[in-house]
């Protein structure tokens, strides 16, 4: 039984910074990717950044220079800083851990808001 809990979201004005977080437990083995996606209405999930286990991350072009992903590999904890928030950012947020063997644990999203 695992367990995949977001939280971190909420309403800020455009320009303004939140910080989200993940938090896995149970018997999660192996786990070498974790990434943030989001979904906006109307609008395919996408990656928004990643990291693996030794500390390698990517980014999707649109939050380059403005967002940061880091992680806790003893807690299966990951974060998701997000700076300069833009309206277009408004989405919900999904964490998802994957293991060596290709197993995705997806947590249940939290809602990011931005007004301008």
């Amino acid at each position: 039984q695992v367990q995949v809990v977001e939280s971190g979201g909420g309403l800020v004005q455009a320009g303004g910074s939140l910080r989200l977080s993940c938090a896995a437990s149970g018997s999660i083995f192996s786990i070498n990717f974790m990434g943030w996606y989001r979904q906006a209405p109307g609008k395919q999930r996408e990656l928004v950044a990643s990291i693996t286990t030794v500390g390698i991350t990517d980014y999707a072009d649109s939050v380059k220079g403005r967002f940061t992903i880091s992680r806790d590999n003893g807690k299966n904890t990951v974060y998701l800083q997000m700076n300069s928030l833009k309206p277009e950012d408004t989405a919900v947020y999904y964490c998802k851990l994957r293991s060596a063997y290709g197993r995705n644990y997806w947590g249940q999203g939290t809602q990011v808001t931005v007004s301008s």
